[in-house]
């Protein structure tokens, strides 16, 4: 089947998060991770399925959305898991907060590392403990973790490590080795290990995504693998998740935590996140070769019409991370709002002022006249 990604659906009006920040000006929204693509008809059949049947009550997790997920980990990232290893969540920004509450008693800290997803860095502020970040390291153009900064960082009051993998804003796929170094440095120092996967299925290179589960086990650290086909199916708005647990007691005290504060996922919830796992590949396949060209543009673009500006090659993800320091402007990304498009400002992701995020999840007209924009911004000056 082909499917459209040349078109831009019509989302004003619709609640867009990404749409409504800019309702009634003319701004192109290249920020929040959120696609500009129309669902797989697939996804949009079994919903309509579902919504047939006429009655949404609580729902539980539906035993054929249980199987469709321990098949899509065993298949696509060679995990065995069990049904009761998989909590099933309403989104990973609250596993994030839940877990920093679960495994950071009063006192203690959280470690992560920038650039990173700006609720990597408000989960411990909001769970009143401390928090200490390191920032990556480029290395020949390559990010890598600083593990020298990592040991220097850790204390005996450090008790979780939040792992962005693939890593949201960088795109780096973490090589094995990496993340068994990590594992390594987890288990060394008693730290639980939350290895967030969201952008697992959106390797645009030929590399080998490792799960965190492979970490897990007795020589491991505590591992929460987190799952969503939110980002890859551009399922956000259906608010299903899923965090897979190995170890039974680190399980019993992330749900004991999550009481009273997490309710149950919806019935379209599990119905859309069965059908994107079961029958969505095909659509995926060609979503990919899209984001390929879109990131490849980008990258081209970049390097040849938007002088002061650099990126780096982007090996997951659809997100480009954008170094606009040299350009030296009080507020780059409103700058760039001011001439019509919109992107992520780097300062909530632990980033210095000048640096950006850009989103190419969309059709490539939209994503040529967004980087048209800029051009002229920065001719402009």
């Amino acid at each position: 089947m082909n499917y459209d990604f040349n078109t831009c659906p019509d989302r004003a009006g619709s609640g867009s998060l990404k749409w409504e920040r800019y309702a009634g000006r003319d701004v192109i929204p290249m920020w929040v991770a959120d696609m500009d693509f129309t669902s797989a008809p697939e996804i949009i059949e079994a919903l309509h399925d579902r919504v047939s049947h006429g009655v949404f009550g609580y729902t539980v997790p539906p035993s054929s959305t249980v199987e469709a997920a321990i098949a899509y980990l065993r298949e696509r990232h060679g995990a065995e898991v069990t049904p009761e290893q998989i909590v099933w969540f309403p989104g990973l920004v609250p596993a994030l907060n839940v877990a920093c509450r679960a495994f950071v008693p009063a006192g203690s800290e959280v470690l992560t590392c920038t650039p990173v997803y700006p609720p990597f860095l408000s989960s411990p502020e909001f769970a009143g403990v401390g928090l200490k970040t390191v920032d990556l390291m480029e290395i020949n153009g390559v990010w890598e973790i600083d593990f020298d900064g990592l040991e220097s960082a850790v204390t005996p009051n450090t008790k979780l490590f939040i792992l962005c993998n693939p890593h949201n804003p960088v795109g780096r796929v973490f090589p094995r080795a990496t993340l068994e170094r990590l594992a390594e440095f987890c288990c060394r120092h008693g730290l639980v290990l939350i290895s967030d996967e969201i952008h697992c299925d959106l390797v645009l290179d030929d590399l080998p995504h490792t799960s965190g589960l492979k970490l897990a086990g007795p020589a491991g650290p505590p591992v929460l693998s987190m799952f969503a086909p939110s980002k890859t199916f551009n399922l956000a708005g259906l608010a299903c998740a899923f965090v897979v647990i190995p170890d039974a007691n680190t399980r019993r005290v992330f749900q004991k935590s999550a009481r009273g504060l997490i309710t149950e996922i919806n019935a379209l919830g599990y119905a859309g996140c069965e059908a994107a796992l079961k029958f969505g590949w095909p659509w995926h396949r060609e979503m990919i070769q899209t984001l390929r060209l879109n990131r490849d543009r980008v990258e081209d673009f970049v390097a040849t019409s938007l002088p002061g500006i650099r990126t780096w090659h982007l090996e997951a993800t659809y997100l480009a991370w954008l170094d606009a320091r040299e350009l030296k402007l009080p507020n780059a990304a409103k700058f760039f709002e001011d001439h019509g498009v919109g992107l992520s400002d780097g300062v909530p992701f632990g980033a210095p002022q000048g640096f950006l995020r850009l989103n190419f999840g969309c059709p490539r007209s939209q994503l040529d006249e967004a980087l048209a924009r800029m051009a002229k911004a920065l001719a402009s000056r």
